[in-house]
């Protein structure tokens, strides 16, 4: 039985598992910062997916996207780790870009920072302190006084909004 938020069986479900998450992903990988930011991906893909059919282990589902995104970080950073200097260089793109290469990156630039000022005010700076000022949860739900399960909430809502946005402006062929 699928319902109207994306296959999801009751979308308040998936919420009360966010702290529980966040334990688990910082236990796992030893980093609150990369915990908080694999929980959000996580939420932003579970809540994103299409899927007709009804998720039936809320939990199970979101304990399993989030180790695949965990497993997909640690390979990340290991292919990074392990790259000689010479070939991490290459990876890096040339400063010598082309003007459709700068182009195409101010028309994002211009389509997120459009698509974050369509937010409510405590939405875009919670992840505004989280994405760019590096904040943790604690700090930002601190200077927003707001609790840090409403920081999760807000930096979730403002990474699908993004997202969905991003992908209309982009068009049929994104």
């Amino acid at each position: 039985m699928a319902s109207r938020d994306g296959g999801v069986k009751g979308k308040r479900s998936m919420e009360q598992y966010y702290k529980e998450l966040l334990r688990f992903l910082a236990r796992r990988l030893g980093n609150s910062h990369d915990a908080a930011d694999i929980a959000q991906e996580t939420y932003a893909r579970v809540l994103d997916r299409n899927g007709g059919a009804a998720i039936e282990q809320p939990r199970a589902f979101l304990f399993r996207a989030a180790i695949n995104l965990s497993l997909d970080l640690r390979r990340q950073q290991l292919s990074q780790a392990t790259l000689p200097l010479d070939l991490q260089a290459e990876s890096q793109p040339c400063p010598a870009a082309g003007q459709e290469d700068r182009t195409y990156r101010k028309q994002q630039l211009s389509r997120i920072d459009r698509a974050l000022n369509e937010l409510p005010d405590n939405c875009r700076k919670a992840f505004l302190m989280r994405q760019v000022e590096g904040l943790t949860h604690e700090e930002i739900a601190v200077r927003l006084g707001i609790s840090r399960d409403m920081v999760g909430k807000h930096i979730v809502r403002a990474l699908r909004h993004c997202r969905l946005r991003m992908k209309a402006w982009e068009g049929p062929a994104a």
